[in-house]
């Protein structure tokens, strides 16, 4: 009992070092303080995987930092718009984004009619990419060395910046 009373203490003590981290990591109070309190619970509910002569800060802050990648790799997902179109591009935008306007759309379909001129050797691996597909997964998909994808993704950003540069 003692040895648990101890490491809620510790917990409890270490209340002021998260929120200065999660100020650090979200840039927002609401958010940090909400990060502190998932950090806190994650923590004591997991006493049982801290050995008891390691660096508690450091564990601690560990846990915070995932939690963190966590939560904003999920708002990410959440946050991604798939245009299901035969050309396949991932709009990474909020879905209640009220700026979308008649020339961004102009600007958008202009570009994938650019794409759409590429050799499919390029196109379809940067379409994927873009899709949201990882290096490997292409590869695979593709039956192409990983290093031959991202070359040709690679590529094909350069030409699309090349052509697109106007547009700045």
């Amino acid at each position: 009992m003692d040895s648990r009373h101890n490491f809620q203490s510790s917990v409890l003590g270490m209340q002021s070092n998260l929120m200065s981290f999660a100020m650090k990591l979200t840039l927002n109070k609401d958010k940090a303080y909400d990060l502190v309190q998932d950090t806190t619970l994650k923590a004591l509910n997991n006493e049982e995987k801290f050995t008891e002569n390691a660096n508690f800060k450091g564990w601690m802050l560990t846990i915070m930092r995932n939690i963190f990648i966590n939560n904003y790799r999920k708002s990410s997902r959440e946050n991604t718009t798939v245009d299901m179109s035969e050309d396949m591009h991932v709009i990474n935008m909020a879905s209640d984004s009220s700026d979308v306007t008649p020339e961004g759309a102009y600007t958008c379909s202009e570009i994938t009619a650019i794409i759409q001129t590429f050799p499919e050797d390029y196109r379809e691996p940067f379409n994927m990419h873009v899709a949201g597909y990882k290096y490997e997964e292409i590869a695979e998909k593709l039956n192409m060395p990983m290093g031959t994808v991202k070359s040709r993704i690679f590529f094909t950003r350069q030409r699309l910046r090349a052509i697109l540069k106007d547009y700045r």
